[in-house]
C-alpha cells in the first residue's frame, strides 16, 4: 500500500520499477451520491460537477501526480501527454515519459490496460472495450499503443516488447460478458485463436472473455508479461456492486479510473 491511496484502491502487483506507480481506483472514497457514489470520476456521466471535481482533487492529492482524463470514444486514438496537455482529448489511450503525470483511462466494465518498461522510462495505458480493442484489420487499441510505446526516443533507444510488462485491471467478467455474433467474428476474423475465448449462450449470444482476448493480443505483440485481471470472478465489475462501477449492470454509472506515473 502506497502511502495516501484509498485502502480500497487496487495496487498493481507487478514487477514494475519502484519510480513507476500504480492504482485503479474503486467506488471508495468520494463525495457523489447514488448512482454514482461515491469517488465517481467521470465528467459526462450526469454526476454533479461539483462532485466530479472534488473527486478529481481526491485522486491527484492521493498520487501526487496530474491526472490526464481523455475523451474516450473506444476508438483507436493515443495521444502523448506532457504537463501542458488538458483533458479531454480525444483518444483510447496515452503515454508519457514525464515524471508526476499519470496517463490516465476511466472505466465501467471495459478493460483497463497500463504499460511500463523495465527501465521505467516510460508508461502508457490503454481502454480497451470490444470496439477498440477488435479494432480495424491492422488491430486495435493495443496493438496501436504499443507501437507508440516503443518507437525510439530522444536518445535512440526503443522499447522491445520483452521489456515490457503489462497489468490488466478490472472489467466486465466472462460469465456477465455476453454478446452477439457481430463481436466475436470482429476478434475471429484477426485471430482464429480468439474462438476458444467466446463460449455460447443462447441462441446467437456468447460469453466473451475481455481479458482474455486482451492477453492473447498482448501475447501477439511479443508481451508475455501480463500481470492483474485473469478473468476470475474476482476481476468482475459486474458481479462486485459495492466495489465497482458497472454500465452493463446498472445503465447509469460512474467511472473509476486507473492511472499510472513515474514518480
Amino acid at each position: 500500500m502506497k502511502k495516501g491511496l484509498h485502502p480500497e484502491w487496487l495496487i498493481p502487483q507487478w514487477p514494475a520499477p519502484a519510480h513507476v506507480r500504480a492504482v485503479c481506483t474503486t467506488r471508495a472514497g468520494g463525495q457523489s451520491r447514488p448512482p454514482f457514489d461515491a469517488l465517481n470520476l467521470g465528467d459526462h456521466v450526469g454526476d454533479l460537477e461539483a462532485h466530479v471535481a472534488a473527486n478529481r482533487a481526491t485522486l491527484q492529492n492521493a498520487m501526487t501526480a496530474k491526472p490526464v482524463f481523455l475523451s474516450q470514444v473506444h476508438g483507436l486514438g493515443v495521444v502523448a501527454l506532457s504537463h501542458s496537455t488538458p483533458d479531454a482529448q480525444v483518444a483510447d489511450a496515452c503515454l508519457s515519459s514525464e515524471t508526476q503525470l499519470a496517463c490516465t483511462i476511466m472505466v465501467a466494465d471495459c478493460l483497463p490496460v497500463l504499460l511500463t518498461n523495465r527501465a521505467g522510462t516510460r508508461v502508457a495505458a490503454a481502454h480497451a472495450g470490444w470496439r477498440s480493442l477488435a479494432g480495424e484489420s491492422e488491430g486495435g487499441i493495443l496493438e496501436s499503443v504499443f507501437k507508440a510505446f516503443s518507437l525510439a526516443d530522444q536518445a535512440g533507444f526503443a522499447v522491445a516488447a520483452s521489456e515490457t510488462i503489462a497489468w490488466l485491471g478490472p472489467c466486465i467478467g466472462p460469465e456477465c460478458f455476453e454478446v452477439g455474433p457481430d463481436v466475436r467474428e470482429a476478434f475471429v476474423k484477426h485471430s482464429p485463436q480468439a474462438q476458444a475465448l467466446f463460449s455460447p449462450h443462447a441462441p446467437g449470444k456468447w460469453l466473451a472473455n475481455l481479458p482474455g482476448l486482451a492477453r492473447m493480443r498482448l501475447a501477439a505483440l511479443g508481451i508475455t508479461e501480463v500481470y492483474g485481471n485473469d478473468g476470475s470472478r474476482d476481476w468482475c465489475t459486474v458481479s462486485q456492486p459495492s466495489r465497482f462501477f458497472s454500465h452493463r449492470r446498472d445503465g447509469v454509472s460512474g467511472r473509476m479510473a486507473a492511472c499510472i506515473w513515474i514518480d
